[in-house]
């Protein structure tokens, strides 16, 4: 065990070393109610123990920090949840983090390396060739056996709910990791446009909600309360990240992204409408109504945005956004108020057609089991602890008696991470306790979110923001095989970085929206219209519920 971290510590830190070089050199539950068939206590009690605790079993875990974490401590080891979930479980766990925000080549890594942990938890969607791929490289497990025989908990979710086991196999229909769930709708809808109520208020403005509206709303923060980047926006990730929930693009019955319109898939940016989004933000770029740092702002700057009040609007979360922001300001200003505004549109009346909505099964990331595992067993007997009854509860609550009390069969959160003494936000203590506020292998909990939002603002955002057509035209989770996988995704490697780049020089003006058509045959040229039939096909073959063999 020691041997093995040090050799793949060793190996990290030298690829780590040499790929820096490279870089710089280039510059849910209802309240009261089970939904979900968890197994009880009483069954658990009947359980041989050493069918759900391995006291011999020494296992590795590799996993990244969700910033809230991260801000308190920079180790899984010393995190509270961590620690209860290995003593529950019983198995002697090594923890891994690679740094923050560092996830992805950290990942490239350590694949390159050859030197794997027993488990990894990462977007598996987004391995080259997909997961499928991973399979067939060795990288990763199937998972099929090894459920049927030390996955009960697991294995009677999927059973419960046969349209979420369709979405978390592979084409060929493996399972390949323990994924996140968010079976109840209410959690999927957590961001949305932002806006200082106060600023409106005093400028005798009401919420937008067409876009005339918005360009009236961003002009008089500019003009009268001096705001230097009225609208700001996230962008690190990608450039207009912070927009591919349905923001601003969706008012032109788009999205950036894959959508579908009655069973036909479509890519938003290679639209006609797109060049009417890029005109609209090239105008309000050009006038100073979005900050000047969209493409790059990270969710630090746009917190700086709006808590300094260099921005009167965002696009954001209820829980990280106003949460957050709301109580940072009133330090400042004491009657500030921030208000929800729906997703706009383009003409008063017309209902939104896009706004976020996270997939059922989240795509946030699985906890797959490596190749090189030596005791899968415990492993698939550890992760199927956060799908039943015990675990849901570790996993979404936290610790009877520290972090939360059961009252009247609910559980409910103490002061420990509502009113912590120690002045945590209630983001950071359920970081430190549970695991509801990010993701995981467990089924989310709504109770969670009851009590998470406490602000009425928060509460009144999420109902705003769920009013849209969303679920209409999201694509499910849609298993596709290694070939269609590695395909798709060397295609719209190639395809997003195009979009981007000329996105960016549109709305910035160094290009003319005349080039528009040009653009378009470049994707053509790219094989974007073979990267949507291959979704097609997937989604076809999924509406079918048939397996490809």
């Amino acid at each position: 065990m020691g041997s093995w971290l040090l050799r793949y510590q060793r190996g990290w830190i030298a690829a780590l070393a040499a790929l820096t070089m490279l870089m710089l050199s280039a510059c849910m539950l209802n309240t009261g109610k089970n939904e979900f068939s968890l197994m009880s206590m009483a069954e658990l009690d009947q359980t041989d123990p050493d069918e759900v605790l391995d006291d011999e079993a020494s296992l590795t875990y590799w996993a990244g920090l969700s910033n809230n974490a991260a801000s308190i401590k920079s180790n899984l080891e010393d995190i509270p949840f961590f620690q209860e979930w290995k003593r529950r479980t019983g198995v002697n766990l090594t923890y891994i983090n690679p740094p923050l925000n560092q996830g992805k080549e950290a990942f490239n890594v350590m694949i390159a390396s050859g030197h794997l942990p027993d488990m990894i938890e990462y977007e598996w969607m987004n391995y080259p060739g997909g997961p499928e791929k991973a399979i067939h490289d060795g990288i990763i497990l199937r998972l099929n056996e090894l459920v049927e025989e030390h996955a009960p908990h697991f294995k009677q979710f999927l059973e419960d709910h046969p349209d979420i086991d369709r979405q978390i196999k592979t084409a060929d229909g493996s399972y390949y990791a323990f994924p996140f769930i968010q079976a109840d709708d209410k959690l999927r809808t957590y961001q949305g446009p932002i806006l200082r109520k106060d600023w409106l208020d005093e400028l005798r403005l009401p919420v937008p909600e067409t876009i005339e509206e918005w360009h009236a709303v961003l002009t008089a923060f500019k003009e009268h309360k001096g705001a230097p980047a009225p609208l700001t926006i996230l962008g690190n990730s990608s450039p207009l990240s912070g927009i591919e929930g349905g923001g601003f693009v969706g008012a032109y019955g788009i999205r950036k992204g894959f959508y579908m319109e009655e069973g036909i898939v479509k890519f938003g940016p290679m639209e006609p409408e797109y060049k009417q989004f890029l005109a609209l933000f090239q105008s309000w770029y050009a006038e100073g109504l979005i900050d000047k740092h969209f493409a790059t702002t990270d969710t630090e700057t746009q917190d700086m945005n709006m808590t300094m009040e260099r921005s009167g609007a965002a696009i954001w979360n209820a829980g990280a956004g106003i949460g957050t922001w709301l109580p940072k300001i009133r330090e400042e200003t004491p009657s500030a108020e921030l208000i929800a505004a729906p997703y706009p549109v383009l003409r008063e009346g017309m209902r939104p057609k896009f706004g976020q909505l996270a997939p059922v099964v989240g795509s946030s990331g699985g906890v797959a089991l490596s190749g090189s595992i030596q005791n899968a067993e415990a492993a698939v007997r550890m992760l199927d602890y956060g799908y039943g009854e015990e675990g849901h509860l570790l996993f979404n609550f936290g610790i009877e008696g520290l972090s939360y009390e059961m009252i009247d069969g609910y559980p409910t959160y103490t002061d420990l991470i509502l009113n912590n003494k120690d002045k945590l936000s209630p983001s950071q203590a359920l970081a430190m306790y549970t695991r509801a506020s990010y993701f995981g292998p467990f089924v989310q909990d709504i109770r969670y979110l009851e009590q998470y939002y406490t602000l009425p603002e928060q509460k009144e955002a999420i109902q705003i923001w769920a009013d849209t057509d969303a679920s209409l035209h999201l694509l499910p989770a849609l298993p596709k095989s290694e070939m269609e996988n590695a395909e798709l995704s060397a295609i719209m490697q190639e395809v997003n970085k195009h979009v981007d780049a000329v996105s960016l020089k549109m709305i910035m003006g160094i290009e003319p929206l005349s080039e528009f058509d040009s653009y378009i045959q470049q994707l053509k040229s790219m094989n974007i219209e073979q990267a949507i039939a291959i979704q097609q096909q997937a989604l076809d073959r999924y509406n079918s519920s048939v397996c490809i063999p």
